[in-house]
């Protein structure tokens, strides 16, 4: 009987200097959890009222489908030099070492958005990188690379500030773990 494997968890073994979103699979199954909790009340619903027909299952399950599609988070991988974030349909790369801009984007979901010299653009949530110390310093990384070769000319203040608040809360974390807080 052999041991059953995150399929994250072997990615991350075959390429060493990859991190992924840890808190992906959580996020993922509480929505695939709510969208079946949509589907099922409305189908209770309309088998309470007698009105239960195949198409108005399909009909409930679709908009379960879109349910899902609200809900479902985006995944956030980065490497060395680089940085994914693969929605529902597709999959946007952009290279750390070679970006151009980062902006932050949204009032009630801060989005950072960045792209890089290749065209290629990301957007994904603020909250990824705060709960995510690995995916930070990866991108932390590829950030100083850019400043290093000059093609990050703006956005470095988003980063700045990003970068003060995720340190800050991993020196308060430390600080409470070794009780002096």
């Amino acid at each position: 009987m052999g041991r059953r494997t995150d399929p994250a968890a072997a990615a991350c073994a075959e390429q060493p200097d990859t991190a992924v979103d840890r808190h992906w699979g959580a996020d993922a199954r509480r929505a695939v959890g709510y969208s079946v909790a949509f589907v099922g009340l409305l189908i209770l619903l309309d088998w309470d009222e007698g009105t239960i027909t195949l198409p108005r299952a399909v009909l409930w399950t679709v908009l379960g489908v879109g349910v899902l599609a609200v809900f479902l988070p985006s995944r956030v991988t980065a490497g060395e030099g680089w940085l994914a974030v693969r929605g529902l349909v597709r999959r946007r790369r952009v290279r750390t070492d070679a970006l151009v801009t980062v902006r932050q984007g949204g009032s009630i979901a801060a989005r950072l958005v960045l792209r890089d010299a290749y065209g290629h653009r990301v957007e994904l949530d603020r909250r990824v990188l705060d709960a995510n110390p690995l995916v930070w310093h990866l991108l932390d990384a590829g950030v100083r690379r850019s400043l290093d070769r000059g093609t990050l000319r703006h956005g470095t203040y988003v980063l700045r500030e990003l970068a003060d608040r995720i340190d800050s809360q991993e020196a308060r974390a430390v600080l409470k773990a070794s009780g002096l807080l």
